[in-house]
């Protein structure tokens, strides 16, 4: 089958690469019918993740029909319409029993890699480095699908295609952020951020009552897709201070819950934005924390910080004299999509929580290189790029 495959650092290509087959009894084959980009795919791409290989299929974002399953799948049936969240998970282990589905002991065959990194290793990812798990990514014409029943979910009906492909990580992931930030009726929450995941946890703030959601980007389709689509309200870091500007909005105090959904390419024009941009390519430090510490210093004292950017390694600068003196809640957590999906599903079909409009460009598979050097260089306001094989 084609596959899109990193072959390098900014390099990728159309492979033909072998056809998946069931593993185990509770895999399911799927067909994919849409695969998205994502904001961490460009962590892959530029090669500040070291556990890559040429020849890995990437993408962890999508939707298929199942078109074969292990004889212990009992939830679903040949040419089911399926979302699959993009973290693999056992649903039987501590974890999953805890709905901490990310966490999950048994989703990654690779624990030893992150173990060494993180002290401990969370579940297993497609199409996310060999860190976790090295499996077979989106970005393809078929995928194998792991403990099916727990991370495959039937879409209704009434649910388009490119409304769907988004509830496999980019509403999930947004919704765990406000929900486990604690957003709650009444609060001002920030988010930094106007990509897929800080539209949909602005979204989610939104419905789980905030009384304000200020959403901070510098590109102005983006910004515009919050304002429009969203319905949230915009800051753009290039016009404007924004711990001033937050501060303004919120009687002097600063937001009750903010929400950071940059990552570890945080940008920054101004000086701590060139140090941290300079240390990275030097290796000196793995990550740029840039929108960490802006919401660490913007967030109101006794808040909440949730950090939904991907981070790998190590930050420096880190202002923790700020979250203990300002008795801040820090959180964060890849996203637990199976506690979360179901839901959005609903939300979906009723039409409360749209997604469609972000993606911007759609292509065939064939075109997946393209679509990915336009999404990492934000050309033709590209927001997300998607693929039909």
């Amino acid at each position: 089958m084609k596959a899109l495959c990193w072959t390098g650092i900014n390099k990728l290509q159309i492979e033909t690469v072998d056809d998946p087959t069931i593993l185990n009894d509770h895999d399911v084959i799927v067909k994919v019918l849409l695969s998205t980009t994502c904001g961490s795919d460009l962590h892959l791409l530029g090669g500040y993740v070291p556990t890559m290989r040429a020849g890995d299929v990437l993408g962890h974002e999508f939707i298929g029909e199942i078109v074969e399953r292990g004889p212990a799948v009992s939830k679903h049936q040949l040419g089911d319409r399926v979302v699959v969240c993009s973290f693999i998970s056992c649903g039987n282990c501590w974890y999953c029993q805890n709905d901490l589905f990310s966490l999950c002991d048994n989703g990654n065959p690779n624990p030893g890699i992150p173990e060494a990194l993180w002290g401990q290793a969370p579940g297993g990812c497609y199409g996310y480095s060999h860190a976790l798990g090295g499996f077979a990514g989106s970005h393809a014409e078929y995928i194998r699908v792991p403990y099916a029943d727990i991370g495959a979910f039937p879409i209704p009906d009434g649910v388009s295609n490119e409304r769907a492909v988004f509830a496999s990580d980019a509403a999930p992931t947004g919704w765990m952020g406000a929900d486990l930030a604690g957003v709650k009726a009444g609060d001002t929450v920030a988010v930094w951020g106007a990509g897929g995941v800080g539209q949909m946890a602005a979204r989610a703030a939104m419905l789980l009552g905030a009384e304000r959601v200020v959403v901070i980007d510098r590109y102005p389709e983006r910004l515009a897709q919050v304002r429009d689509r969203v319905g949230a309200e915009t800051l753009d870091y290039t016009n404007t201070e924004i711990l001033p500007e937050l501060r303004e909005l919120t009687g002097g105090r600063g937001p009750d819950v903010c929400i950071e959904a940059v990552g570890m390419e945080a940008h920054k024009g101004r000086i701590d934005g060139v140090y941290d941009q300079i240390k990275q390519q030097l290796r000196l430090e793995t990550d740029r924390p840039t929108a960490v510490r802006e919401a660490i210093m913007a967030a109101k004292k006794g808040g909440s910080v949730f950090v939904l950017g991907v981070f790998g390694g190590f930050v420096d600068k880190f202002p923790l004299g700020a979250v203990m003196n300002k008795g801040l809640t820090l959180r964060s957590a890849q996203q637990h999509g199976q506690r979360y999906i179901p839901q959005l599903l609903e939300r979906m079909a009723t039409g409360e929580l749209q997604t469609e409009h972000l993606a911007t460009h759609t292509m065939p598979l064939s075109d997946a290189p393209k679509g990915y050097a336009m999404f990492k260089n934000k050309t033709d306001g590209c927001v997300r790029a998607v693929f039909k094989p």
